[in-house]
């Protein structure tokens, strides 16, 4: 049963790994997003993992599984990055203020790039090992099949 959770457990990194591949993709894609609805400026989201250790039924196992490391991760929250906005002096905008300057998203486009790499290593580093699991697990059924 061991194939079985290294499976589900890659699988919730997947689920995991592209939410936040998602959520950086919204970051990158509102840079220059001066006025949401409420009135400020978009600001940078970031999404909260935590382990996945409540204890569940299985559907492939006859007993529960307990609180133990290693089950998965889970996405927590969704939380604002409280950093301040950037200020950029543009007096013709229309979001400038009395003084000319306008608040802009607290978003580095680097650091939005360098999250995006890492969740995209850690998805395929997730991938890599569900196949892993699939390999060794076709290997242990064939053992008996040759001869």
């Amino acid at each position: 049963m061991g194939m079985f959770r290294a499976i589900d457990t890659s699988a919730s990194g997947l689920t995991a790994e592209r939410l936040r591949m998602d959520v950086i993709s919204n970051n990158i894609a509102n840079v220059n997003t001066t006025r949401t609805e409420d009135g400020q400026p978009f600001r940078r989201k970031m999404v909260i993992f935590e382990a996945r250790n409540s204890s569940t039924q299985h559907p492939l196992m006859s007993r529960s599984i307990s609180e133990e490391a290693g089950r998965g991760v889970r996405v927590n929250s969704i939380k604002e990055d409280m950093a301040p906005f950037k200020l950029e002096y543009d007096p013709n905008h229309p979001d400038a203020d009395a003084e000319g300057y306008v608040r802009r998203p607290n978003i580095s486009i680097v650091h939005e790039m360098v999250d995006m790499i890492t969740a995209t290593r850690a998805y395929e580093a997730n991938v890599t090992c569900i196949n892993s699991a699939k390999d060794l697990t076709n290997a242990a059924l064939n053992i008996g099949g040759r001869g």
